[in-house]
């Protein structure tokens, strides 16, 4: 049975039993964020906060420069995604190894995770090798013991493919991951589903998956995004 679940993944994941899923496929944010009740008070907005790591908070980081400069919003919806860009401790790592046989991490080469063979490589076909403002390829940290992989995806944003995420990634990016490194039977775990990509791509695969996402505006458009991909693919099914 498949579940996506609003709320702390964290909170959930502290009451999961050792090893429940087979493959944990995960996008936790890996930025510096702003310290819990600093962003905002009282609806004024305060000075900038100090990083997890030293210094004062004056540059937008991860996605969010670059996702709210191209969009053009406002100071409330940077202020949410600099908030929501906070990278997980280390408990968050210690639980995913504990409850999950196999990781696949995106941005994993921002944590501390042990060496591993196996690093995934989405270039995305669309943006060009040189000379442009979005990183032509994202890594990822496996736990596999096996070659690096390459994955070539477009990485959306058409008539087709609405993007409400800063970190929205394409259905066929997981749809790939899954073909490659899941096996029949799998349960799969995504801890910050944000958009819902990977949770489509494991429906349309026949994979069980538990999902989380804190946020709630997120979590509704993913939702929408869900039922109305289950409902297309009821609607090519042959009578």
């Amino acid at each position: 049975m498949s579940n996506f679940i609003r709320g702390d993944c964290l909170e959930y994941m502290r009451k999961t039993p050792d090893k429940l899923y087979d493959l944990a496929i995960v996008d936790p944010p890996y930025g510096d964020g702003l310290r819990a009740g600093e962003a905002v008070k009282n609806g004024e907005t305060l000075m900038p906060a100090e990083s997890r790591f030293g210094g004062r908070f004056d540059k937008y980081k991860r996605t969010a420069d670059c996702w709210t400069d191209r969009r053009s919003v406002g100071g409330e919806v940077r202020k949410k995604i600099i908030a929501w860009d906070a990278a997980p401790g280390k408990e968050y790592f210690d639980e995913l190894f504990r409850i999950s046989r196999n990781q696949i991490i995106w941005g994993g080469n921002y944590f501390g995770l042990p060496p591993t063979r196996c690093f995934v490589v989405w270039r995305k076909t669309n943006i060009p090798a040189k000379g442009f403002t979005m990183a032509p390829v994202e890594y990822a940290w496996t736990s596999f013991n096996r070659n690096a992989e390459l994955i070539e995806a477009h990485s959306g944003g058409n008539s087709n493919y609405v993007r409400f995420h800063p970190t929205q990634k394409p259905i066929s990016l997981y749809e790939e991951l899954l073909y490659r490194f899941a096996k029949k039977g799998d349960k799969i775990l995504d801890t910050h589903v944000g958009s819902g990509s990977s949770l489509i791509a494991c429906y349309n695969m026949g994979y069980e998956y538990t999902g989380y996402e804190i946020d709630e505006t997120y979590y509704s458009l993913a939702c929408k995004r869900i039922a109305e991909n289950m409902a297309q693919i009821r609607m090519n099914l042959p009578i």
